[in-house]
């Protein structure tokens, strides 16, 4: 039987998503979400850019799609509302979400505990996931399993995200501001905050409590002004940050997760971008691993932003068999079996 999903949104990340569900046997689009009144009625098909209609139409009704019992929400906004997400783990639907929630713990612990007692009340179960925070932790941890000896533990996401339009997201790490302006690194461990819960699950899958996890950055200004089409990052402003999420131990920084990110085509050479995501372990062995990523040859579409939203739909989507068959409650990657892309292979 396949897994029954409701899509929850249907922007950037959520377009991917449903196209996916709708594509992929293993699930039967039950129900799609959409907070417009103007999408409501809408067949999905429609809504994903599709040409067959799937005969499920979008509601902004939360008790109608809870009432269709389904086993499974993918739950894609750009930020997450804890009342929503309460009304369906409290009604019995598991949910997989990219909507900046590894554990929820950087929300804080009421947060956290509201999330997983609602889950368990429902018996329904929580997980986040993405590309980084995500993916790009659990592949870094799996290297660990060939370690007797680990000393540090990094994952480096490298990369030029000039022609990514996620603005209203990416402009809280600092883009645009002065150097020395005092709210540069307040606001950017703000804006990252996320990654703290990833600190803590990897620490978690390598049997360690942390001490504390830190937060420190260096920012690198335009040389001339960068004109983004989206936004414009002035001469001598932010284009370029390198952030590091830190989670100690015994005075030790075992887990280090790092974000180079470059905004432009004007900076400091003191910038090197290394293009990709590097994960690396410290100890016996040490080991460099440096992922790229891709399009297929036969990608027809004009930019590559769908390229980044697929890479960060598909592991939250993926992990649904594990997340239905996992505990009630808030769960992470350490808690479910391992993922893959169940049902897409092309036979």
């Amino acid at each position: 039987m396949p897994y029954r999903v409701i899509q929850w949104t249907t922007g950037n990340v959520g377009l991917r998503s449903l196209r996916a569900l709708i594509a992929n046997p293993e699930y039967e689009l039950v129900g799609v979400y959409a907070y417009s009144d103007s999408k409501s009625g809408v067949d999905a098909a429609e809504l994903a850019g599709l040409d067959t209609p799937t005969g499920v139409k979008a509601t902004n009704d939360i008790d109608a799609l809870i009432a269709l019992k389904p086993d499974a929400c993918v739950y894609t906004p750009q930020f997450p509302d804890f009342d929503d997400l309460a009304r369906l783990l409290e009604g019995g639907v598991n949910v997989v979400t990219t909507a900046a929630i590894i554990t929820g713990s950087h929300y804080g612990p009421d947060v956290r505990q509201r999330l997983h007692d609602a889950g368990v009340r429902g018996g329904a179960s929580l997980y986040g996931s993405g590309m980084n925070p995500g993916f790009a932790n659990i592949l870094a941890q799996s290297l660990t399993q060939v370690c007797d000896r680990v000393d540090q533990v990094r994952v480096v996401e490298a990369v030029d995200c000039t022609d990514y339009d996620s603005w209203e997201t990416e402009v809280k790490v600092g883009y645009g501001k002065a150097l020395d302006d005092p709210t540069l690194v307040p606001e950017a461990k703000e804006a990252t905050s996320v990654f703290s819960d990833a600190v803590e699950v990897m620490a978690e899958g390598l049997g360690v409590t942390l001490d504390e996890i830190t937060f420190d950055m260096d920012a690198y200004p335009a040389t001339e002004t960068n004109e983004l089409g989206y936004a414009t990052i002035p001469k001598g402003t932010v284009t370029a940050v390198d952030a590091r999420w830190r989670g100690w131990v015994n005075g030790k920084d075992l887990i280090v997760l790092r974000t180079q990110w470059l905004k432009g085509k004007n900076w400091t050479n003191d910038f090197e971008v290394r293009h990709g995501y590097l994960m690396e372990v410290d100890g016996r062995p040490t080991i460099r691993n440096h992922m790229t990523l891709m399009p297929p040859a036969d990608w027809d579409e004009p930019d590559f932003m769908g390229f980044g939203m697929i890479i960060t739909a598909m592991p939250a989507l993926n992990a649904i068999p594990g997340v239905v068959a996992a505990k009630p409650g808030v769960v992470s990657f350490n808690d479910i079996p391992s993922v893959s892309a169940r049902g897409f292979a092309r036979i």
